[in-house]
């Protein structure tokens, strides 16, 4: 009898229990949320929008890409690939350029059009399509320039800023079309200056521009923008494990693009010095096996006939040395300076004579013998077959 009063207690005690949760759980005509059931996902009401006007940095974003994006092209590039038979098959690729001027130049990547067989460019307004044709190109900084022909027709034109003066911390506003979406704007800061990065062929690019204005495939070429719509990148790369954009992106600086467009589009190359050597770079464990006087430069070794260094009289080794298990040429002159600026490697040397003109000279410091000597350089241009 006690067993039976115990049980029918429980099952009372259970009932009120099961009746009181499907209270609680059961939306009010408050409540304006629909119930969910199993298997249903609970529908979501979105906040409302608040009251009053844009804040400044939205408006200021929203009239960037209003007057720049007009100015921002899609560039389809056809080159040739091989199937499995090695027959010729077209491929496509997709990147973005900006209109520089009026008579049609468009500044974007070599990477982009190169070897390209076909290149079609779509205008974002009203999405009208060129034909272009390469004007120029400049593989050692990823450059190149394309033109079409407007046909008389309006084009915007994105205006050169300048990226000597920029701070990390500076707004940077990237458009491009990325995975073929034409017209697309992105925003962040610039992260980091002077950043050196290598190109798919090895080729070292200085001076980059790091930004976390999300880049992704499809954005190379397009412009890099400060907070008043003016160019002060061209986006280049992107560092991924992914594929995808996870903020960190590099872009050439636009004076490295003002400096070589000139000679783009009348000679269709850069003009460069004609600068060559073959050396060693010094640390501090050589300088210890070798008593150099200096911890940090370039040992010369051999120069090429003809060229600025041997022509300007640096002088390159005489004598063969075992250091462990390399043999190095000893007795050249040591380079510590070139246009006022430290060397630590040959490829530090390069960049930095790369950024001058054929015809103008610049200073090297050197230690010849223990005894720190300045010899005036003057370049002289590259020749055309190398």
């Amino acid at each position: 009898m006690k067993l039976t009063l115990r049980l029918s207690t429980l099952v009372l005690l259970l009932a009120l229990a099961s009746a009181l949760t499907w209270l609680l759980a059961r939306p009010s005509r408050e409540d304006p949320r629909p119930a969910s059931y199993p298997g249903q996902s609970a529908s979501v009401v979105a906040a409302p929008l608040p009251d009053g006007p844009l804040s400044q940095d939205e408006s200021e974003n929203i009239e960037i890409y209003r007057r720049v994006s007009p100015g921002v092209v899609n560039i389809t590039s056809t080159t040739l690939g091989f199937d499995f038979f090695f027959s010729a098959v077209p491929q496509q690729g997709s990147g973005s350029g900006s209109i520089i001027d009026a008579q049609g130049h468009i500044l974007t990547n070599y990477h982009v059009i190169e070897e390209a067989r076909l290149l079609e460019v779509t205008l974002l307004t009203e999405e009208r399509k060129f034909e272009a044709k390469v004007i120029g190109a400049d593989p050692p900084n990823d450059l190149a320039i394309i033109k079409i022909d407007p046909a008389n027709a309006p084009l915007t034109v994105v205006p050169l800023g300048d990226s000597a003066d920029l701070r990390v911390g500076q707004k940077a506003l990237a458009i491009g079309n990325p995975f073929g979406l034409q017209g697309t704007l992105t925003v962040g800061v610039i992260s980091s200056l002077q950043r050196s990065i290598q190109d798919p062929r090895g080729r070292l690019i200085d001076d980059v521009i790091q930004t976390d204005a999300a880049i992704n495939p499809g954005n190379s070429g397009g412009p890099l923008l400060n907070a008043r719509g003016e160019m002060i990148g061209i986006n280049t790369q992107i560092f991924s494990t992914s594929g995808g954009s996870i903020g960190i992106g590099f872009a050439v600086p636009v004076d490295t693009a003002r400096r070589i467009i000139p000679d783009l589009i009348s000679t269709g190359r850069v003009r460069r010095p004609f600068a060559r050597l073959e050396g060693y770079r010094i640390t501090p464990r050589l300088a210890r096996i070798l008593d150099l006087p200096v911890t940090q430069g370039v040992l010369v070794a051999r120069l090429a006939s003809g060229d600025s260094f041997s022509e300007a009289g640096v002088r390159g080794g005489k004598r063969t040395y075992r250091v462990g298990n390399r043999r190095l040429l000893l007795g050249g002159d040591i380079i510590v300076e070139a246009d006022g600026q430290a060397v630590d490697s040959i490829a530090r040397l390069r960049l930095i004579v790369g950024k001058r003109r054929p015809g103008e000279t610049i200073d090297l410091k050197i230690y010849r013998g223990g005894q720190s000597l300045t010899i005036a350089m003057r370049l002289l241009e590259r020749p055309r077959y190398l």
